[in-house]
């Protein structure tokens, strides 16, 4: 950290950010000079060092924090507050897990774990975000990582399309309760975004993703990270409740038959 306490403004926090899409949407955040902190299960990458990497004078700290676990939630905030001498005014859900197969041979388990991270997560970290900022006096902004699955059913990935939609109900439900105090809830819904995830997933990704998209490529985690900053900005003070796709026109496509 290379602020004094006094000096500190009040941070964004950003989980699941040790890597791909949430580590550039930490990134955009500090080089605009806010201070941000990357809330991850794991914790490799080290605050200091990747402040030196973006070569940016924001304060970036990285925490360890297990979003399906209320002590776990609760003590990232108390050591964020700690740090910053004020609670956090902006949160990003970015931490999210998924399984790969057919429903009727999914475990429970594997059921039940995509759920609470992808959606239970998303609530608790937002119900005590939005906790503390209420005992702040209030204010203060809230994205959602969804997915275009948030509405259209994706192949062989039941829970992540159920925890999804979830997200996406959950985000207006959110704005409804929490717009008295002064905070929005917004949610973000990415199309097919090469990664290194998305890239593993199946050979010429992009390739096969540009040739479905109206705009003619595949998104990349700036895209997204873009959109986030927008939602996060003065200029959108009175968006609440919304999703906003990130997909460059892909799901706006609906099956059609080419010699129509």
């Amino acid at each position: 950290m290379n602020k004094g306490v006094s000096e500190r403004s009040a941070p964004v926090i950003v989980t699941g950010a040790q890597q791909g899409i949430g580590l550039v949407i930490a990134q955009a955040f500090a080089m605009t000079g806010r201070s941000v902190v990357i809330a991850d299960i794991n914790t490799a990458a080290d605050g200091e060092a990747l402040r030196r990497q973006w070569a940016c004078d924001s304060d970036v700290l990285t925490t360890r924090c297990d979003i399906t676990d209320e002590e776990s939630v609760e003590s990232m905030l108390d050591h964020v507050q700690s740090e910053f001498g004020t609670a956090a005014d902006t949160l990003v859900n970015n931490a999210a897990t998924q399984v790969w197969g057919p429903f009727l041979e999914a475990s429970i388990d594997d059921i039940e774990r995509v759920i609470r991270t992808n959606l239970v997560g998303t609530m608790l970290m937002t119900q005590r975000f939005a906790r503390r900022r209420v005992s702040a006096g209030g204010a203060g902004v809230v994205v959602n990582l969804g997915s275009g699955c948030n509405t259209i059913a994706f192949p062989q990935l039941a829970s992540y399309v159920a925890s999804k939609g979830g997200i996406e109900t959950f985000t207006k439900s959110a704005a409804l309760e929490l717009g008295a105090h002064g905070i929005r809830v917004n949610c973000i819904a990415p199309g097919s975004i090469e990664t290194e995830r998305t890239r593993a997933e199946t050979a010429g990704y992009a390739e096969r993703w540009s040739a479905l998209t109206p705009l003619g490529r595949v998104g990349v985690p700036e895209d997204v990270a873009k959109a986030t900053l927008a939602l996060c900005s003065d200029e959108l003070d009175f968006v609440s409740g919304q999703t906003v796709g990130v997909d460059g026109g892909l799901f706006s496509r609906a099956v059609w038959p080419a010699d129509y």
